[in-house]
């Protein structure tokens, strides 16, 4: 049986704090597992990807622990941020970093961090091409694993198109504050919108709009629900007619393909692998893209999708679509399996 080691952040099951990243490092753990691989999941508490020395030692002390030559994936919040952990390790042990979101600002050397790994595994084309491109990494060591989904039951989806969903951390990037300068101008419309995610990352943010909210007179119509997860966040994409994701910056969009997996059209941020995750169908896009950032584009697309009967029909059977052609978790599984047995395999890797 395989052995493989994976370092994931402490509170990964924490249904207070759900993130994708979190998310996918869980199914991956279980779906290893459950295809034959003996997991060690080993916690890395700290304040990643902004370590303190306690933090590094902390990790270095984890990792000196593992055995001699064995297959270790690191999460990208942590091995991205831990050059000088994983220096030392490299020729020792077969180092994998999974990068879910690459750094776009002055944080550790990830470029140094991502030297040190055998191969690197990413969630989607565009953080893959950004990391070759930034960090001048050889093509054929990075490898894409996009996120599965489960595809359940169609939403069945209201007659005016009016439940809105917005699924993500409340905090600058993801781009609440867009949705709602973007509601404000759809006040005269049928709709609600319930933002799901997590309030505490960023409290003078998240205070900011509710404050943006309650100026814009739609304060009985902008529900901030807090973190959800499993059936809860489940009940949320089966009662919505719409997911809207409207960061400016997303690494894959891993709510938007869930809301795909139930036949939920999306209006999103044409940024990042957003576009990527929508896909394409025989129908179309199965939702519309605009300029992150771009509260006046935003609400035409609402205005459009709230407005139009047409619209709304001809992007719900796109999504059904989509919804036919996304891949699982097994998926998932299987590409990022083939890389770890490449690494442990000292003949090479797989090809990219």
């Amino acid at each position: 049986m395989p052995t493989v080691h994976v370092v994931v952040p402490a509170g990964i099951d924490d249904p207070a704090r759900p993130s994708g990243g979190n998310r996918y490092d869980r199914r991956l753990c279980d779906g290893l597992a459950a295809t034959g691989w003996a997991v060690r999941e080993h916690a890395a508490p700290g304040a990643w990807p902004r370590p303190g020395r306690t933090d590094l030692r902390r990790l270095a002390g984890t990792m000196a622990a593992v055995p001699d030559d064995a297959v270790v994936v690191v999460d990208g919040l942590i091995g991205s941020a831990a050059a000088p952990v994983l220096g030392p390790e490299a020729a020792r042990l077969r180092l994998v970093v999974l990068v879910h979101m690459p750094f776009l600002a002055p944080v550790g050397d990830e470029r140094a961090a991502l030297a040190h790994a055998r191969a690197v595994v990413t969630t989607s084309l565009w953080t893959c091409d950004r990391l070759v491109a930034d960090h001048d990494l050889p093509p054929e060591r990075v490898h894409v694993a996009s996120p599965g989904v489960d595809v359940g039951d169609p939403a069945p989806g209201t007659d005016d198109g009016g439940r809105l969903l917005c699924v993500a951390a409340v905090v600058p990037h993801k781009g609440q504050d867009v949705l709602v300068a973007a509601l404000a101008q759809v006040a005269g419309s049928s709709w609600h919108c319930t933002v799901v995610g997590p309030l505490d990352r960023d409290p003078v943010f998240v205070e900011r709009l509710r404050r943006a909210v309650g100026r814009s007179g739609i304060g009985d119509r902008v529900a901030f629900a807090g973190p959800e997860d499993g059936d809860a966040l489940r009940r949320e994409f089966s009662r919505a007619d719409l997911l809207v994701a409207p960061s400016r910056l997303e690494a894959y969009g891993m709510a938007a393909a869930e809301a795909l997996a139930v036949g939920l059209p999306v209006v999103a941020s044409a940024v990042g692998g957003l576009p990527e995750a929508l896909g394409r169908t025989r129908l179309g896009v199965p939702g519309l893209l605009v300029p992150p950032g771009d509260p006046g584009a935003l609400r035409a697309a609402l205005s459009a999708w709230l407005d139009d009967r047409d619209l709304r029909g001809r992007l719900r059977r796109a999504a059904l679509a989509r919804r036919e052609t996304l891949a699982g978790w097994d998926s998932t599984t299987a590409r990022v399996a083939a890389v770890l047995a490449a690494v442990s395999d000292r003949s090479g890797l797989v090809a990219r």
